[in-house]
């Protein structure tokens, strides 16, 4: 199996942001159009664990606290309400994903596959070695830490002692992006999004499959043209589960029977996965164009475009609006309603490869450059 670069490392997600594979410019970042803000919004405050450098990093948010780490090696604990960090620890180690945890286990996945867990006080608990290298944060809850390695693996191991529960492999196409699919545990099961296009779900207790559906279905004369991996974090609202597949199709499936409600033709860019609320489900395509769904039919709502070609991330759902962050560290929050803009924020001049976390009314977002922000509006 090959894995593919983008003008970086993590370059299919920059790639919109406007360089080529030649290192030159494709396309013109849109404009930034001026915007009469309907709310206040403040930065509560900011912290820093190191650079993603060619890797992504999502904070993980449990409760009242945040964890956080940068490729360095970098963890720490950090309060929500304040940012005060409650530890910082080293992982004796280059990171390259990271962050899981369900308060009581912290997992990173560190160089050449190596796994480690720890405490809620950052003691080490465990370390293992996995089959491959880990590019997709581990997911921690039921006792288990899970991890998809790029050989695709799904490996589950004890959350207290590090032995290993169970094992799945699936076959792996000859070429994918060098991104980072998710893992989200919805129950009594683990949901895995797949290079191929393929959404899986799994027993947490034994790792037996209960369903995998085609999203994408990889089409064309070259390996470059079939890739259909699926993007970034499944979206689980209710008994929802939203996906997109590169230069393939959204979907909304059953996330009990993996049932398909519906699905849609967009071509997607390499890092964005979906959002959802009550009423819509949120997707950008390759170019940065955002969409708006209806969650029942799939029905086209809405489509902004004012941010063409400025390396979106996935999008956030929160109450009336939806947010991404762009290239130049903006965020940007639309209306849910008509897409319109009524609000915009920076977090610096780093981008944000993973979309912003809701925690409550607050919104984090970590960027490329180790920033960890708070915002809030008022």
């Amino acid at each position: 199996m090959r894995t593919l670069f983008k003008c970086l490392a993590v370059g299919a997600l920059i790639a919109s942001a406007g360089c080529s594979s030649s290192g030159g410019p494709k396309y013109t970042p849109a404009e930034l159009v001026d915007i009469k803000p309907v709310f206040k919004l403040k930065t509560l405050w900011t912290a820093s664990v190191g650079s993603a450098d060619r890797y992504i990093f999502s904070p993980a948010i449990v409760g009242d606290r945040i964890y956080a780490a940068g490729a360095g090696g970098s963890i720490a604990k950090i309060a929500l309400d304040s940012g005060n960090e409650e530890w910082r620890i080293s992982a004796d180690m280059p990171l390259t994903a990271g962050v899981g945890s369900d308060g009581k286990t912290i997992a990173v996945a560190g160089e050449k596959g190596a796994l480690l867990a720890f405490d809620s006080d950052g003691k080490l608990r465990w370390k293992v070695q996995t089959s491959s290298e880990v590019l997709t944060a581990p997911v921690v809850g039921s006792g288990l830490v899970i991890v998809r390695s790029v050989d695709n693996r799904i490996a589950a191991y004890d959350a207290e002692t590090g032995k290993r529960k169970w094992t799945l492999d699936r076959p792996s196409p000859a070429l994918t992006l060098r991104a980072a699919p998710g893992m989200v545990i919805v129950g009594p099961t683990v949901v895995v999004a797949l290079p191929g296009g393929r959404l899986l779900s799994l027993n947490l207790t034994n790792g037996g499959p209960r369903w995998e559906v085609l999203i994408g279905e990889p089409r064309g004369a070259t390996e470059l043209e079939r890739m259909a991996d699926i993007n970034g974090l499944p979206s689980v609202y209710g008994r929802d589960v939203c996906a997109a597949a590169y230069q393939g199709r959204v979907a909304c499936l059953d996330v009990v029977t993996g049932a398909m409600r519906w699905s849609k033709k967009l071509t997607v860019g390499a890092a964005t996965g979906m959002a959802q609320d009550e009423r819509y489900a949120y997707a950008v395509d390759e170019h940065g164009a955002i969409y708006a769904f209806s969650r029942e039919g799939g029905q086209s709502i809405w489509r902004n475009d004012k941010l063409s070609h400025r390396g979106l991330s996935a999008p956030v759902a929160l109450g009336r609006y939806v947010a991404v962050v762009d290239y130049e560290g903006y965020v940007h929050f639309l209306s849910r309603e008509d897409g319109s803009f009524v609000n915009r924020l920076s977090v610096g001049s780093s981008p944000a490869l993973t979309p912003p976390l809701l925690a409550g009314s607050t919104l984090i977002v970590q960027t490329q450059s180790g920033t960890v922000a708070a915002i809030a509006a008022q």
